[in-house]
């Protein structure tokens, strides 16, 4: 038996004044779609806006439903649309940001698993990382230079 470590990179920032303005505007777009959350039950607003290589951004928020299971969270919605309406397009970078309605979150809170394993099935597509830039509603952003840092052993096509 040997032990195997895995580690993982990610640049944090303080705040959002940090950031390059283009990912100040693109967080700002993900603020934009976490307020249009349809979340009555979980009372959890997340947003994300995806920047395609063109130039044009994609917004998503969380979409829930009685039954549960068949609500889907801002990050697929977002990479969903993107994929079914701009499918020429290459994902360069997603900013997501969340924000309960009964406490603050202050602290970054990244992608689902769910959510990683299809933001993960779009860098293999396209054979080209994704930088992901996620945050609470205020303060702390994280960034990962790729899904690969937050989902290390991801199941591809390759399996299949």
């Amino acid at each position: 038996m040997k032990k195997i470590r895995i580690e993982s990179e990610l640049e944090a920032y303080d705040d959002l004044k940090e950031l390059p303005k283009d990912i100040q505007d693109l967080m700002r777009a993900a603020f934009e779609a976490r307020d249009a959350a349809y979340a009555p039950y979980s009372k959890f607003h997340v947003g994300a806006a995806i920047q395609l290589e063109n130039g044009i951004v994609v917004k998503g928020s969380n979409q829930e439903n009685a039954a549960y299971p068949s609500g889907l969270c801002a990050e697929r919605t977002a990479i969903y649309y993107a994929g079914a309406n701009h499918a020429d397009q290459k994902i360069n970078t997603i900013a997501i940001s969340a924000k309960a309605q009964n406490k603050e979150t202050l602290t970054p809170i990244p992608p689902c698993g769910a959510c990683r394993q299809a933001i993960a099935e779009y860098e293999v597509k396209q054979d080209q990382p994704i930088v992901i830039y996620f945050m609470g509603e205020r303060g702390a952003v994280f960034k990962s230079d790729s899904l690969r840092n937050l989902l290390p052993f991801i199941f591809t096509q390759e399996y299949l």
